[in-house]
């Protein structure tokens, strides 16, 4: 019977792995209640409740960021020997009783420990590596369109959240808010059971549902000493599957990853800082500020057209193009405090505007650029090694901006070094190209997978 309940799955009249995307995008949605971007933007709510202080906050915020980094390498092996079908409703379970224990903390240690654990599992086993390891594995062709919808789950799931937990703080409590994101997660453990699986061909499908016949690869033509890629019949590409410590061997891997660090360091910090640099030293109101912060997260939607640019113009030269927006934004978000009142509340919404459409692909470009260079084979292994120092900078950020605001008064000098960090990023991406393959790849006669 058990059995008969676990090889189910629905038919559908478009390719299943579409399906899998939307399920992994739900299960996405109430997990952003742990997000640094939502916690940054009701953490107004919170403090006035309890009284805790901002640094208090986000000292729970950087220890839980550092603990999923912690896991995140071991997640990403375990999705590529696994799958996301019992991962996910695991992380699901895990986040909805976190979500219901934050509503109910009543001193600080219980909210450190409830957040450390549902930041720590959700972050790679819902929001991170797990999902895009699943849109790497049941695309080829489509892969970088399947990379940019998955990725905006979170900062559209995040951007609906800040609004659902500030609209029901008003009316109720934060507290009710969390609760009720709890119950969600926790209903969300039955769909995963059902409907997501590791790989198209457990369902006896091939990558963007391409007909039988069309999986068998042969090997393409050389193109220069040791840059071969494994021909791909499903796409017309040559892809190439490497292994993850031969990724970890080569240097395109790490300027990659240092590109992830800076701009994670610089986005992680600023958001969370949006909107109470906004309401203290740009002097717009709460609610404008939470606006600001809803638009600029959920306008990341320009992933979609970023995936299209990527195909035309490589991953590469869209994130350079990408990375120097961002840069731009952070100093224009700086001039903001010298604005004369009437103009104030339109060039931040253009901020808004500019930042969502500019930075919100980065880590997903960076993530197509991985799934480029070393294929399918290994991408949650690939993956999972770059979330550690990812990670770590995304837990960094948080502290930094509080502790820069707490030691200056205010957020001017901090907003500076953000800028020049991100220009570390763009020197990075500029200088880096596709690896040459290991010697097994160039060696052999047959392809690896």
């Amino acid at each position: 019977m058990l059995k008969a309940v676990l090889d189910w799955r629905p038919k559908t009249p478009f390719y299943y792995g579409w399906l899998v995307l939307a399920t992994s995008f739900s299960a996405t949605f109430p997990a952003t209640g742990v997000s640094q971007v939502v916690i940054g933007g009701v953490q107004s709510f919170i403090l006035e409740d309890t009284g805790w202080s901002r640094s208090q906050l986000a000292l729970a915020v950087t220890a839980g960021t550092w603990a999923s980094a912690v896991l995140t390498p071991l997640v990403g092996r375990l999705a590529d020997r696994h799958g996301a079908r019992w991962l996910m409703p695991i992380g699901s379970l895990v986040a909805g009783i976190s979500l219901i224990w934050i509503g109910n903390s009543a001193v600080i240690w219980q909210f450190w420990m409830a957040y450390i654990l549902g930041r720590a599992v959700s972050n790679p086993v819902l929001i991170g590596v797990v999902p895009r390891t699943v849109a790497v594995n049941f695309f080829r062709r489509h892969r970088n369109l399947a990379l940019s919808l998955i990725s905006e789950a979170r900062p559209v799931g995040g951007a609906i959240v800040i609004q659902l937990i500030a609209l029901i703080a008003i009316a109720y409590d934060w507290r009710t808010a969390y609760k009720l994101l709890g119950v969600a997660s926790l209903l969300m453990v039955v769909p995963l059971i059902l409907i997501m699986r590791r790989r198209p061909e457990d369902l006896g499908l091939l990558p963007d549902g391409a007909p039988p016949g069309q999986g068998d690869s042969a090997p393409a033509a050389g193109h220069g000493s040791g840059r071969r890629r494994w021909s791909s019949s499903v796409s017309g590409e040559q892809e190439f599957d490497w292994r993850s410590g031969e990724a970890l061997r080569t240097k395109a891997f790490w300027f990659i990853a240092g590109t992830a660090a800076v701009g994670t360091l610089t986005s992680s910090a600023v958001g969370f800082s949006l909107v109470p640099y906004l309401v203290e030293e740009v002097s717009l109101s709460r609610a404008q500020a939470a606006g600001i912060l809803s638009l600029g997260t959920i306008l990341t939607i320009a992933n979609l057209g970023w995936a299209f640019l990527a195909n035309r113009f490589t991953p590469r030269w869209c994130l350079l193009a990408v990375l120097l927006v961002s840069s731009v934004m952070v100093l224009y978000l700086y001039g903001l405090r010298y604005v004369a009142p009437a103009y104030v509340i339109p060039l931040a919404f253009l901020y808004a505007l500019l930042w969502g459409l500019g930075h919100g692909p980065v880590g997903t470009l960076e993530h197509m650029m991985l799934a480029q260079f070393y294929g399918r084979g290994s991408y949650g292994a690939v993956t999972g090694m770059l979330a550690p120092l990812q990670t770590t900078a995304l837990g960094l950020g948080p502290l930094l901006s509080a502790v820069a605001r707490d030691l200056t008064g205010n957020y001017g000098a901090f907003l500076l070094i953000m800028f020049s960090v991100h220009l570390v990023g763009v020197v990075l991406i500029y200088f880096v190209r596709p690896p040459a393959l290991p010697a097994r790849g160039a060696d052999q006669t047959a392809p690896q997978s």
